[in-house]
C-alpha cells in the first residue's frame, strides 16, 4: 500500500530532510525550504514492460543520420551538429531574453523541413502563440500545438501525434497528479524530467524543455535537473541589449566550449555570423585604455574589446570592478605588475570592461587585461590595429596558448596588422603574410612596446 509522509525539500538543490532547517547543509543556503508531501511505496509508472537485456557493442549499428538539422548554424554549432534523436536538453535563461521565441524558430524551421513537431505550452494560449509565430514567418508546413499542464495528457498526446521533436514550455508548470506537491515544487520537476528523460529514450523522440532561472541566474530546481538531462544551454545577455549568446554548460554529443551568437529583432532572433565584427563595432580609435584581444570559444576565434580605466583613489581602500571577467583574476594580474613591472597602482581606482556584454574565462586575455590597464594608468593608446594575446603567469612571464593560428587568421581577416603573442608559441606558429609578429617573453617586455 501506498502511504504518505511529509518531508522538507531545499528549492535551491533538491536536499531532503525530516525537519524544517533554516540553513541547507548541501548548498549553504538559507530560507529555502518547503514541505512536500512524499508518497512512499507507489508503483512508478514505466513506458515499456517489456525486460531489457544486454547487447553487445558489435551489433550496434550507427545510423547516418543520427543528427537533426534546425536550419540555424548557430544553434547546430552550440549542439555539436544538430538535434541527436531521443536527446533531452534543457533551455535556461532570465525571463523575456528570447528561449521561447528561440524554440519557436527552430520548430517553424523543422516543420518546413517535413519534421513532426510537437510544442507543449504551459504558460501561454494558443493565441499567444499564433501571435508570436506570426510575427516570426510563415509556416508552410503543419506543427502541432497542445497547451497542457498535466504530464499523462501530454504523453496521450504523444501517443496521437507520434512528434519527432516536442518542446515543452516550461518544465515549472508541468505536475504528475500522483505527486501532492504543487507544480513547479522540487519533487515536480525531478520526477516530470525523469519521466521525459524515459520517454525520449524509449521513444526515441527528441525533447526541448525551457527551465526558470533564480536570480543567481542558474535553473530553478534541484541542481539534479542538470545532471539528468543529455544538454544544458544557457542564454546570456542583457534585456536591453540587442545580442543574444546561447552558451552549451553540458552537452554529452558534442563540445560545451561552443557558444552561438544572435541578435534580437522585431521579427525574432537573427543569426550573427561574424561575431568579431559585431563586438568591435564602435571600437574608439586612438584611446588609452583600450586593447583588442583574441579569445577562443570552442571551435571559433572571437576578437574582443577590453576596455580599463586607472584614476587616483579619493579613499582608503582603492575600487577596483570588473564586468565580464574573473574579479580575483585582475586583481592577480594588478598584483604582477606592481611586484614585477613596478607599475604601482595601489593608490589607484581600477575598472575593467569587456564589450559586447559577453563574459570570457580563457586565460588568454591575461595580456590584454594588463595592456589595458597599463596603458590607461600611462594614459597612452596602443595601436588600433594591434591583437593580443597570452597568458600572465605570477612571476610575470607570459605563458603560450593553444590554437595560435586560428587567432591570428582572425585578426588578418579583421584588417589587424601587428600581432603581440607569446614567445613560447614560436615553434608552433608558422609565418603568415599581412600581419607582424611580435613575440614576447614577459611583462616587462610588453610594457616596453607601449
Amino acid at each position: 500500500m501506498a502511504k504518505t509522509k511529509q518531508a522538507y525539500f531545499c528549492q535551491a538543490c533538491g536536499y531532503e530532510s525530516g525537519k524544517w532547517l533554516g540553513q541547507c547543509p548541501s548548498c549553504k543556503d538559507w530560507n529555502t525550504f518547503v514541505e512536500e508531501k512524499v508518497v512512499v511505496g507507489a508503483k512508478k509508472q514505466t513506458i515499456t514492460n517489456v525486460a531489457s537485456a544486454p547487447t553487445s557493442i558489435f551489433d550496434i549499428s550507427m545510423e547516418q543520420n543520427t543528427r537533426i538539422g534546425t536550419g540555424m548554424k548557430e544553434l547546430d554549432r552550440v549542439l555539436g551538429g544538430g538535434i541527436v534523436k531521443g536527446s533531452l536538453s534543457l533551455v535556461g535563461g532570465d525571463p523575456g531574453i528570447g528561449k521561447s521565441t528561440l524554440l519557436l524558430q527552430v520548430c517553424r524551421n523543422l516543420a518546413n523541413m517535413g519534421h513532426q513537431i510537437l510544442y507543449v505550452s504551459g504558460e501561454e494560449s494558443l493565441q499567444q502563440i499564433k501571435m508570436r509565430a506570426q510575427r516570426l514567418g510563415e509556416f508552410e508546413q503543419d506543427m502541432q500545438i497542445l497547451c497542457e499542464t498535466n504530464l499523462e495528457a501530454v504523453e496521450n498526446a504523444f501517443g496521437k501525434v507520434m512528434p519527432e521533436i516536442v518542446v515543452i514550455d516550461s518544465i515549472q508548470t508541468m505536475y504528475i497528479e500522483e505527486i501532492s506537491s504543487s507544480s513547479g515544487s522540487v519533487s515536480q520537476v525531478r520526477e516530470v524530467t525523469a519521466r521525459l528523460l524515459q520517454i525520449a529514450k524509449k521513444l526515441e523522440i527528441a525533447i526541448f524543455i525551457v527551465g526558470h532561472v533564480t536570480k543567481e541566474g542558474m535553473v530553478a530546481g534541484p541542481k539534479t535537473l542538470e545532471h539528468m538531462v543529455d544538454t544544458v544551454l544557457y542564454f546570456e545577455g542583457e534585456r536591453s541589449s540587442l545580442y543574444r549568446i546561447l552558451r552549451g554548460v553540458k552537452n554529452r554529443f558534442g563540445s560545451t566550449n561552443e557558444i552561438g551568437v544572435f541578435e534580437m529583432k522585431q521579427e525574432g532572433l537573427s543569426e550573427v555570423n561574424n561575431p568579431s565584427q559585431v563586438m568591435l563595432n564602435g571600437r574608439p580609435i586612438d584611446a588609452s585604455g583600450s586593447v583588442v584581444v583574441c579569445s577562443m570559444e570552442g571551435t571559433r576565434p572571437l576578437l574582443i574589446e577590453i576596455q580599463a580605466l586607472v584614476s587616483q583613489t579619493n579613499f582608503n581602500i582603492p575600487r577596483r570592478t570588473s564586468v565580464g571577467i574573473d574579479f580575483n583574476r585582475v586583481n592577480l594580474l594588478m598584483a604582477v605588475l606592481e611586484k614585477k613591472a613596478g607599475i604601482m597602482l595601489a593608490g589607484c581606482d581600477a575598472y575593467v570592461n569587456l564589450t559586447g556584454g559577453i563574459r570570457l574565462n580563457e586565460p588568454a586575455v591575461d595580456l590584454g587585461v594588463v595592456m589595458a590597464l597599463v596603458s590607461a594608468f600611462k594614459n597612452i593608446a596602443i595601436d588600433a590595429h594591434t591583437v593580443i594575446f597570452g597568458e600572465v603567469g605570477l612571476t610575470g612571464e607570459v605563458r603560450g596558448v593553444t590554437m595560435v593560428e586560428q587567432r591570428v587568421k582572425e585578426a588578418i581577416k579583421m584588417g589587424f596588422t601587428t600581432c603581440i603573442l607569446p614567445k613560447t608559441n614560436q615553434d608552433s606558429m608558422r609565418c603568415l603574410d599581412g600581419i607582424k609578429l611580435i613575440r614576447v617573453s614577459n611583462v616587462r617586455e610588453v610594457i616596453g612596446l607601449i
